[in-house]
């Protein structure tokens, strides 16, 4: 069963497939057509809705793109959708500013750019151009242009206070008492008919609540697909039209959500968010927290998390790369054995892990920086926001009295697998911290890594781009940033 509130309608539903996203179930279930299919990817922000969830005595409205968002993320949760901003035949706040701004044309990606700038205003981010081109990252336009959309934005933010601040109690006590009701039997043998093999005839979604049920469902059902946030497992449905017949919803699990710190290492949850991580990282590691403003969209990253960035074991991955070169740690468990692996043993070869059979990512360690570390992160792609990397470099290098004592150089997009460069590390090692140096594991880099030549680069573009990037680590060093980064776009 799957309860949840739509606006303040409570919503019990029982028998649904779980492989149904949550853009299917409004437009064919509820009649609700203001969300937009366009790219079936979370790609265009077309089906930008926002769910909603207490946070800290408060709620913490999230947009997310809808199309990509399985049916079980729901669950417990309150879910909002252009329909229900207006109220009593007058236009939400939001609404009025893109009219006010002559903001919108066809309107195809309107709402669901009204639904990012809502989420926008309730969170009280601010109306700086940063926030504002962070919260429309993910959305599309190729009517309007952007310069009406971002003045509407600025008006909104200036105003938070409407009917759904009014109402917040109400539905603070309405999520507590769905978390409180929400008695799902997780570890017993599936129910409902499966074929011979033991599949389930319907696609179904198990919910653990602590990492013992996690554990032993998944010992159980080995075959089953670990679900967090979703955004790259979903397309399996939406774009190569698989069946996922089992999936385990890891999002109701507390310990997978963990963000700790301590004087030796930083913790991370494998199953806590993306954004969640943002301020946690802003505090102990900024240059981690600032690449992750290119990771993805605000919506993908309101659902993605690390765990599941590593596990994808894309080669295009933008995790990994970092985590390599901070020399990060896996916390990895099957049952109730936990065992550590380094993340350099992790991926053994395209989209393939070290995991075993009924295996998972608990969470990551990453050792703390210290002052005589230099770590920088680089992204290449060909749009500054919601792409993914043609090459990925992630520098970390301690340096004392001018010699370089350690150094991790980690690429994606330059082989089968996200990987250090061990060839331009040797090169680099017990020697001083100079151009020239820097200038002969450029040269080693050729002999890292052949990269293939694919639809977002060439091979002989992508070597040259890490050697370049590797050139910028070194400048970043000695120049001013705005020598070398472009921060702000007329």
């Amino acid at each position: 069963m799957i309860r949840f509130l739509l606006n303040q309608t409570l919503v019990s539903e029982t028998g649904l497939d779980a492989n149904l996203s949550v853009l299917d179930y409004l437009r064919r279930r509820q009649g609700r057509m203001g969300a937009k299919e366009g790219c079936a990817s979370g790609d265009c922000g077309a089906c930008t809705v926002v769910l909603v969830q207490a946070a800290g005595g408060k709620l913490r409205y999230d947009s997310i793109n809808a199309c990509i968002t399985l049916i079980g993320a729901l669950h417990g949760k309150q879910l909002l959708t252009v329909e229900d901003l207006s109220h009593q035949g007058q236009l939400h706040g939001v609404q009025q500013a893109m009219v006010d701004n002559h903001a919108s044309q066809c309107g195809f990606c309107t709402p669901g750019i009204v639904m990012s700038l809502f989420a926008l205003q309730k969170s009280a981010a601010g109306d700086t151009d940063d926030a504002i081109t962070q919260a429309l990252g993910g959305n599309l336009c190729r009517c309007t242009g952007y310069r009406p959309i971002m003045d509407a934005a600025r008006q909104i933010c200036r105003a938070v206070d409407d009917r759904f601040s009014d109402q917040e109690n109400q539905t603070l006590a309405q999520l507590a008492q769905l978390q409180q009701q929400d008695d799902q039997p997780v570890s017993a043998p599936l129910s409902g008919p499966v074929d011979g093999a033991g599949v389930p005839a319907r696609p179904v979604s198990l919910r653990p609540r602590t990492l013992a049920q996690l554990g032993a469902t998944f010992l159980r059902h080995p075959d089953a697909r670990l679900l967090a946030g979703g955004t790259d497992l979903a397309l399996a449905i939406t774009l190569r039209r698989e069946t996922l017949p089992l999936l385990i919803d890891i999002n109701h699990i507390p310990e997978l959500k963990i963000l700790s710190a301590t004087e030796k290492q930083l913790e991370i949850g494998a199953a806590a968010s993306l954004s969640a991580c943002e301020p946690f990282l802003a505090r102990h590691l900024p240059e981690f927290r600032a690449a992750l403003t290119r990771f993805a969209s605000r919506q993908v990253r309101n659902q993605a998390t690390l765990g599941g960035n590593l596990a994808n074991a894309s080669p295009v991955g933008d995790g990994a790369p970092m985590l390599l070169a901070l020399d990060a740690r896996l916390v990895l468990r099957r049952g109730d054995d936990a065992r550590e692996l380094p993340l350099a043993q992790f991926f053994l070869s395209y989209r393939h892990t070290a995991l075993a059979a009924g295996e998972f990512i608990e969470r990551i360690i990453v050792p703390r920086v210290t002052a005589s570390h230099k770590c920088q992160f680089y992204k290449v792609a060909k749009r500054r926001e919601d792409d993914i990397s043609a090459v990925f470099a992630a520098f970390c290098c301690e340096i004392e009295g001018g010699v370089i004592r350690s150094a991790r150089l980690a690429y994606g997009g330059m082989a089968e697998i996200p990987r250090r460069a061990t060839g331009a590390e040797g090169a680099l090692l017990g020697q001083p911290w100079e151009r020239k140096t820097v200038e002969l594991a450029c040269l080693r880099l050729a002999d890292d890594f052949t990269p293939l030549s694919d639809l977002r680069a060439g091979g002989a573009y992508r070597l040259r781009v890490a050697q370049n990037l590797l050139r910028r680590f070194y400048l970043s060093a000695s120049l001013p940033r705005h020598r070398l980064e472009v921060d702000h776009y007329v």
